[in-house]
């Protein structure tokens, strides 16, 4: 199984890493928060293009967007004027990468996806369409963020210059040769801004907030920690382009309604069937109230799929959705794009091991109370005595238990 202990381990030091850390914030800024809003905005980016016509590699968007969150892990704090520098010099940059590949290759324990890695670390700079998508939404997603900590240092001499140089950056998408729909878009205030404001503003809401907990996990960062799981799970699969994408963006927006709806506790939600279906019908009409009429008519169908009923396995035959599907069935009759296959039993495992993660780490740190306890433990029951063909995820389990003996 690729995703392994010490693997996830490593990504969940995404919620340690701050951001903006030389500066007062109103909050913490955190790598994983930053390549979530960063892949949402890449989302938003790449679907513009397609709807001009425009063939985007969502499949190499996806592996590029989880390996650079790897290497900023290992990486931690350089600041970006400095590793725009160091990107500059060849064989400092290499040594570099061979530093990162080295930490991550015996975490990874993958062949495959470590000459996969290989590749990506120590390729040449690439100038195609998926390229330009990532690293316009990276600037976007930091000029986020940077509207936030100006306000909080309104005095701090170096605001103009960062804010200067971030807009330079941004204005190379909006001009030919690098033209990308989405970000004119988003610079001239379109509804879609609103969007992307509200994908951004779920940094704000902290997951488990009547518990203390370290690190503290934002939903925003959690729908990031499930689609890297996911992808990961998915990645043990044989899959068509249509299924990891499906898998990945439906972990990525799994809790989006929670931008209008903020995060109800599970055992609050699954109090009654019948407040757990309240819930969910109040989370489908907010969410066409709220969410959807700031998005392209043409990608609601999309985001509902992700969105509801988002922990059932689901295919499309003829324009219907059906459900019920086992994982090797997917594999077996529908793992073609003509199906358009989502294992929504994948994104679930992922959802609760991130919830499991951040229960357990607290714990591990010495910050724990009756709610981490009783919620790890039962997650973990789980799965301790369940037999999934593909993943091991009994031994998982197992592993972080006995972290806590």
């Amino acid at each position: 199984m690729i995703a392994n202990f010490e693997l996830i381990n490593e990504l969940f030091r995404g919620f340690h890493i701050q951001r903006w850390n030389d500066r007062v914030r109103p909050m913490n800024f955190t790598e994983i928060d930053k390549h979530s809003h960063k892949l949402i905005i890449a989302y938003v980016l790449g679907k513009y293009e397609e709807k001009a016509g425009k063939s985007v590699d969502w499949e190499k968007l996806i592996q590029y967007s989880v390996f650079e969150f790897l290497r900023r892990i290992v990486i931690s704090d350089i600041k970006s004027p400095i590793y725009r520098e160091i990107k500059k010099n060849k064989a400092v940059f290499q040594k570099l990468n061979e530093y990162v590949f080295d930490h991550l290759k015996d975490k990874i324990k993958n062949e495959r996806i470590n000459k996969e890695l290989v590749k990506y670390l120590f390729r040449e700079e690439d100038d195609d369409l998926t390229s330009k998508i990532i690293n316009a939404a990276h600037i976007y997603s930091s000029f986020w963020e940077f509207q936030i900590v100006r306000t909080s240092n309104p005095n701090n001499f170096q605001n103009l210059s960062i804010e200067t140089e971030l807009l330079q950056e941004i204005k190379k998408y909006t001009e030919s040769p690098n033209e990308l729909i989405g970000i004119k878009k988003l610079i001239e205030r379109n509804s879609i801004t609103n969007f992307v404001d509200l994908c951004g503003q779920l940094r704000f809401q902290i997951r488990w907030a009547q518990t203390p907990r370290v690190p503290q996990t934002s939903v925003l960062g959690h729908m990031m920690m499930v689609a890297t799981l996911v992808y990961f799970f998915t990645a043990d699969l044989q899959f068509c382009r249509k299924r990891m994408y499906n898998n990945f963006f439906c972990g990525l927006f799994h809790d989006l309604p929670e931008a209008v709806t903020r995060d109800i506790i599970s055992p609050v939600k699954k109090s009654s069937p019948e407040f757990d279906k309240l819930i969910s019908e109040l989370e489908k009409t907010l969410a066409e109230q709220e969410i959807f009429p700031h998005v392209e008519p043409d990608w609601r169908e999309e985001l509902k799929y992700f969105t509801q009923n988002e922990f059932e396995n689901k295919i499309i035959v003829n324009n219907t959705i059906k459900t019920g599907q086992t994982n090797s069935e997917i594999s077996e009759k529908y793992n073609k794009d003509e199906f358009n296959p989502l294992d929504g039993n994948i994104v679930r495992w992922a959802d609760q091991l991130a919830a499991y993660l951040e229960a357990w780490h607290s714990i591990n740190n010495g910050i724990k109370s009756q709610e981490l306890v009783s919620s790890a433990i039962s997650i973990s029951n789980k799965y301790l005595n369940s037999d999934i063909n593909f993943i091991d995820i009994k031994t998982l389990y197992k592993e972080y238990q006995k972290k806590l003996e």
